[in-house]
């Protein structure tokens, strides 16, 4: 067929006027219409073709992009999923904030404005022994605080095996050098002593930063100074000892079954002038980034212009409060990330053994639920997940990541692997019912 002879698609507008569009608003159907004739373009397709291709199109550009998922990629912390899980009642107190006006500024007492950040300041320092505490929006922002205070102008110590790099490629060198802090490297990427950061040290320095590797362990020929060594040599000099500790710990990691980290507690026990972490990884929270120490340290951050730019809002205020709250009354195991670290394993396989039951030559067995989200790199807990053989395991994943309600998995040797660790059970017998909906029409 010549291109003369071949039907030609209808035109946008009269595609958008299909009275089979008629439920989407006027801007979605010309978009959906637009972008279906294009990929008909070339091509021979009927008007109903045509018209189903741009429904769906108009389905997908009408739905959130931002929505709720089911976590079964076998990771607590996912940093994709919004790392952690918020607790059930934490999330009912921010819903009732944001339904409304809240006292965000608003001093109940005098009638005058408040302080935002007395909501989880009182809690901070209740929880871990701070003098001061402020929240900002993460806790790369609370590092670049820091340093913007107090050591812009002037050296910052810092060892090449803590020169890490975060999430989105944002690496720790950079950001210390766009405080206006001049870096100073020591050490090697394996072993850095003591002596190292002595040598370092000029009439020019103002800060020791100690950076934890949170993403990745460094195993063998290792070696670095303790953070209550680089707390003794900051006192003796007249210097600041920087902690970024990352995960923001509250509680014993070990009665989990997991390794030991050290809590912000322990930080500022060790001698640590601030602490800065994060509040979305261990600590079970929102998104934020928390700075702990000694009240002038911490004052001089929140004197700061770039405070402004950093603080937070209603709702990480609220949930973050919510969450502190838990661990205040004993009752962070209410937290999803201890919940499910806390989960029996024989629970775990009863779940796995539900998604089974849903497909045809699925079967259980074994693996590793890791922490992750920056934290505990290589350490999880032992995990029973599910098997979902196909014929096209990249089909099939992306099958279940384009449900209304995403579910994410991961592929390991060709199969779709399930683990429901990180699940509630009412989401697993969801995908065991679209699982089994699947199977029988296939």
């Amino acid at each position: 067929m010549s291109d003369r002879d071949r039907p030609r698609p209808p035109s946008v507008d009269r595609l958008a006027r299909d009275p089979r569009l008629d439920g989407f608003p006027e801007v979605t159907r010309v978009e959906a219409a637009r972008a279906a004739v294009q990929a008909a373009a070339g091509a021979t397709a009927s008007l109903d073709e045509l018209v189903e291709d741009a429904r769906r199109r108009a389905s997908e550009l009408s739905a959130p992009s931002l929505r709720p998922a089911v976590n079964m990629s076998g990771v607590v912390l996912h940093t994709g999923l919004g790392r952690a899980r918020l607790a059930p009642s934490v999330a009912a107190h921010v819903a009732a904030v944001l339904d409304g006006h809240a006292t965000v500024e608003f001093d109940l007492e005098t009638g005058g404005r408040g302080d935002r950040q007395a909501h989880a300041e009182g809690l901070l320092r209740r929880l871990t022994g701070a003098e001061a505490a402020l929240v900002v929006n993460n806790c790369a922002a609370a590092v670049y605080l820091a340093l913007a205070a107090h050591g812009a102008g002037r050296e910052v110590v810092l060892s090449r095996g803590q020169m890490v790099e975060i999430g989105g490629s944002y690496r720790m060198p950079d950001i210390v050098r766009q405080t206006g802090c001049r870096l100073v490297e020591v050490g090697c990427t394996n072993k850095t002593r003591l002596s190292d950061y002595e040598t370092a040290l000029t009439a020019e320095t103002a800060v020791l930063l100690r950076c934890h590797p949170s993403n990745f362990r460094i195993v063998g020929f290792t070696g670095e100074p303790s953070a209550r060594e680089l707390a003794g040599l900051a006192r003796d000099r007249g210097l600041l000892l920087l902690d970024d500790v990352g995960s923001g710990c509250l509680v014993d990691t070990a009665r989990y079954g997991l390794p030991r980290e050290r809590t912000l507690a322990e930080s500022l026990t060790d001698g640590a002038d601030l602490v800065m972490a994060s509040g979305d990884k261990l600590l079970g929270g929102p998104q934020a980034g928390l700075l702990l120490g000694r009240s002038d340290l911490v004052a001089a951050c929140k004197r700061h212009p770039l405070a402004r730019a950093f603080r937070v809002d209603k709702a990480t205020l609220a949930a973050l409060e919510a969450t502190l709250r838990l661990y205040a009354e004993g009752r962070e195991e209410e937290l999803p990330v201890w919940r499910y670290a806390a989960r029996p394993l024989a629970e775990v396989n009863r779940l796995a053994h539900t998604l089974k039951r849903a497909w045809p030559g699925a079967w259980v067995a074994d693996g590793l639920t890791e922490m992750g989200g920056g934290s505990m790199p290589g350490r999880g807990l032992p995990t029973r997940r599910t098997a979902i053989p196909a014929e096209s395991a990249d089909e099939l994943l992306s099958r279940l990541r384009r449900h209304e309600t995403p579910v994410v998995g991961r592929i390991e040797q060709g199969v779709v692997w399930l683990d429901p660790r990180t699940a509630e059970p009412a989401e697993v017998r969801s995908v065991a019912a679209l699982l089994r909906r699947w199977a029988e029409n296939r």
